[in-house]
C-alpha cells in the first residue's frame, strides 16, 4: 500500500473498488419481483458480494504472481512499460508474447460492461416509474408498455447520462461521483430502516433485518465515511448535482395539484446533513482531485481536520444526524396517510398497514 492506510480509504470510492462492488443493489431494486424474499434476497446479496470477493482477489493473486517482482519494487507508477500500467491483464499477455490474448481481454472490456448497462437499464426503469407513482416527477416517467417498461423514464434516463459525460474528461473522474451518488442513496436506506421500525413494529415484512436497531445507525455512519473519503472535489459536484435534481422535482410538484404533502420540520435535518458533509469534507484530508486526468486541478480542500480525527468527526457526526431525522421522524397517523394516499389503497383497521 504505498498510500497506506490514507490511500486505501481514498481507493475504496476512487480506484472503482466501491463501483465494482455495487452490483449488489440491483437485488434490492428488484425485490419486489423476488419469489420468497425472506429467504432469496439475502442469498442473493450475499452470494453475489462473496462471488465478486472471490474472483477479485484471485485475479490479483495471478496478476502479482505473473508479475516480476522488478516491475512491482515501485508501485504502478514505476513501469517502465506503459502498456501493463493501463491494462494490467492485457499489458501483461502482451509482454510475455500473448498477443491473441491481449485481443481477447480488451475485446472483452467491451463486451462486459454491457452486462453491468443492461441491469442498471432495468434498475433505472423501476426508479423513474416508482418517482412518477409518488408523483416526484411528471406522470409520463410512469407510461409503460404493453410489457410493462417503463419507456419513457428509460428515454429521459438516456438522455440524462449523456449530459453527465460533458464535464467529466474520463472514466476515473466519473466514477467518483457516481460511486458518492450511489452512497448517497445507500445512506437513505438506513435512515428509511429505522423509521419504520419506529413506526410500524407490527408490520408484516417478508424480509425483516435483525439487529435493524444496531445496524441502521453503523450503516449510516459507514455510507458518510464512504462519501468523505471521495474527496472534496466530488462531494461540490455531487452537491451542484443535489440541487438542480431538488429544484427539477419541486418544479414538478409545484404543477401536481395531487403531490404529496410536505412536512419540512420533519425534513429539517437533511440540508443540514448535506452542509454538513460538505464542510467537514472541505476541511478534511480527502480532495478526490482526478491525478489520472492530463492536467488536474488544485485540491480545493483546506486538510485542516488532521486524518484518523477527520474519520471520528464523520463518524460523530453521522450518529447524530442520524438519531436527530429518527427524532423528527413524520408520526405514525400522518406516515400511513402519506403512504395509502400515494398508493390508492386503504388501510386495515387491525393493523394499520395498507394491503
Amino acid at each position: 500500500m504505498p498510500g497506506g492506510v490514507h490511500g486505501l480509504f481514498a481507493a475504496l470510492p476512487l480506484a472503482g473498488i466501491i463501483f465494482a462492488y455495487s452490483g449488489f443493489e440491483q437485488a434490492d431494486q428488484l425485490a419486489g419481483e423476488i419469489k420468497d424474499p425472506g429467504r432469496n434476497l439475502p442469498r442473493a446479496i450475499i452470494i453475489a458480494v462473496l462471488i465478486g470477493t472471490a474472483i477479485y482477489t484471485l485475479l490479483q493473486v495471478v496478476l502479482i504472481g505473473a508479475m516480476p517482482a522488478s516491475l512491482l519494487a515501485h508501485g504502478w507508477t514505476g513501469f517502465a512499460d506503459k502498456t501493463i500500467s493501463a491494462g494490467p491483464f492485457a499489458g501483461l499477455a502482451a509482454v510475455v508474447g500473448l498477443g491473441w490474448l491481449a485481443t481477447v481481454l480488451r475485446v472483452d472490456a467491451v463486451v462486459s460492461p454491457s452486462g453491468t448497462g443492461l441491469i442498471y437499464t432495468t434498475g433505472t426503469s423501476r426508479i423513474s416509474y416508482g418517482l412518477a407513482r409518488n408523483r416526484y416527477v411528471p406522470q409520463i416517467f410512469g407510461k409503460v408498455d404493453n410489457n410493462g417498461i417503463p419507456w419513457v423514464g428509460l428515454i429521459g434516463a438516456f438522455l440524462i447520462g449523456l449530459l453527465f459525460l460533458l464535464p467529466f474528461p474520463s472514466w476515473h473522474s466519473l466514477v467518483g461521483l457516481i460511486t458518492g451518488a450511489s452512497v448517497l442513496m445507500y445512506a437513505g436506506a438506513p435512515l428509511s430502516l429505522g423509521a419504520f421500525r419506529g413506526q410500524v413494529p407490527e408490520a408484516n415484512r417478508p424480509y425483516r433485518m435483525p439487529w435493524a436497531q444496531v445496524l441502521a445507525p453503523i450503516a449510516f455512519v459507514v455510507a458518510d465515511l464512504l462519501i468523505y473519503w471521495s474527496g472534496f472535489d466530488v462531494v461540490w459536484k455531487l452537491g451542484i448535482v443535489l440541487v438542480i435534481g431538488y429544484a427539477l422535482i419541486g418544479i414538478s410538484m409545484a404543477f401536481d395539484p395531487q403531490r404529496p404533502p410536505l412536512d419540512w420540520k420533519s425534513a429539517v435535518w437533511l440540508p443540514a446533513w448535506l452542509i454538513g458533509m460538505g464542510l467537514i469534507s472541505w476541511q478534511g484530508q480527502y480532495s478526490g482531485a482526478p491525478s489520472s486526468d492530463k492536467h488536474p486541478l488544485p485540491p480545493t480542500n483546506t486538510f485542516h481536520l488532521g486524518f484518523w480525527w477527520d474519520i471520528l468527526v464523520v463518524a460523530a457526526f453521522s450518529v447524530a444526524i442520524y438519531f436527530w431525522a429518527m427524532r423528527t421522524r413524520l408520526p405514525r397517523d400522518e406516515m400511513l396517510l402519506l403512504v395509502n394516499r400515494q398508493s390508492g389503497e386503504q388501510e386495515l383497521p387491525d393493523t394499520g398497514i395498507h394491503h
